[in-house]
């Protein structure tokens, strides 16, 4: 239809597509997820996650066990859900790859919310507010943006002799900080009811919509400078032909078809290159290189009577 006009009602020309460009490309994944859960490892993300969602995260008692992040829905009645993921991998010196925890990171800047999860048994961790504000440093080292996201504070294994008293220790000296705290036992669900709640509650009262992400600034590079016409003679008898517009055009030219060919040979002249092969002192029989399409000069001649 391109080729169409009244007077040339059923052209028999094309042109091919123009040469396509490569790119090495380095993506990114982010999860997307309300809720973040966060902590060190062993403090019981995988099971809280598996109790609270159909998410079945493998599970066990030795550190880095979660080596991908899980989502899960959390459903709070027939209206009420929310997209809940655990981040695997924090550990001090996490932003600097600690851990693999630099692959992890990244995820939680798509969340809006997390839930920092402490181990109020101290069974491998003796200082359950040492570990909050490890935590929270690797976050602050990672980028200003993971700082800021609100947290509430889960205590978890209360139900192990002793943690009771140490959350409610931890927990009062956290809300005098302004977190919220949810004492937990994710294995036997005892306060995670609460803590779903919480979480809900917390999640209606923050700005809908994703969380923004402060991005590094795009670098968008300008597009080439168009090339003027230039006609060298680079051997005997050869010639070559630059420039933008001229090596488009023979890019794209289909020369299979005499109708194709004359419209390259339209096209040669419409932009100077016959005129300039003349000047240039090309003379018949000669070669013309344009881009890698190479033709014999033929003066003051049809181009398909050579």
């Amino acid at each position: 239809m391109h080729f169409t006009t009244p007077s040339h009602q059923a052209p028999r020309v094309c042109e091919r597509g123009e040469p396509g460009q490569e790119r090495r490309l380095r993506l990114e994944l982010r999860l997307v997820a309300d809720v973040g859960v966060i902590g060190f490892p062993n403090v019981g993300k995988s099971t809280l996650i598996s109790v609270v969602s159909a998410a079945r995260p493998k599970i066990a008692e030795y550190p880095f066990t979660t080596l991908e992040p899980n989502l899960g829905v959390v459903r709070l009645g027939i209206e009420r859900s929310f997209v809940i993921a655990d981040m695997p991998g924090l550990i001090e010196g996490a932003h600097e790859g600690a851990g693999l925890g630099d692959r992890f990171l990244r995820h939680i800047a798509r969340t809006r919310l997390l839930i920092h999860l402490l181990d109020a048994a101290a069974l491998e961790r003796p200082d359950p507010l040492l570990d909050f504000e490890t935590i929270n440093h690797e976050l602050v080292l990672h980028s200003e943006h993971l700082a800021q996201l609100p947290q509430v504070v889960a205590l978890n294994k209360i139900d192990l002799s002793g943690a009771a008293e140490r959350a409610e220790e931890c927990a009062r000296l956290l809300t005098a900080r302004g977190y919220a705290c949810f004492p937990i036992s994710a294995a036997t669900r005892s306060g995670v009811d609460a803590l779903m709640e919480g979480v809900s509650a917390k999640l209606e009262a923050l700005p809908k919509g994703e969380a923004p992400v402060a991005e590094p600034e795009m670098i968008i590079a300008p597009p080439p400078a168009k090339q003027p016409l230039l006609v060298q003679r680079t051997g005997t008898g050869v010639f070559e032909v630059t420039g933008t517009a001229v090596e488009r055009a023979a890019a794209v030219a289909y020369l299979e078809s005499r109708e194709g060919i004359a419209r390259f040979h339209d096209e040669l002249g419409r932009l100077g290159v016959l005129d300039a092969l003349a000047e240039a002192g090309a003379q018949e029989g000669d070669t013309v290189a344009i881009g890698e399409t190479e033709f014999e000069y033929v003066p003051d001649r049809e181009p398909w009577d050579k």
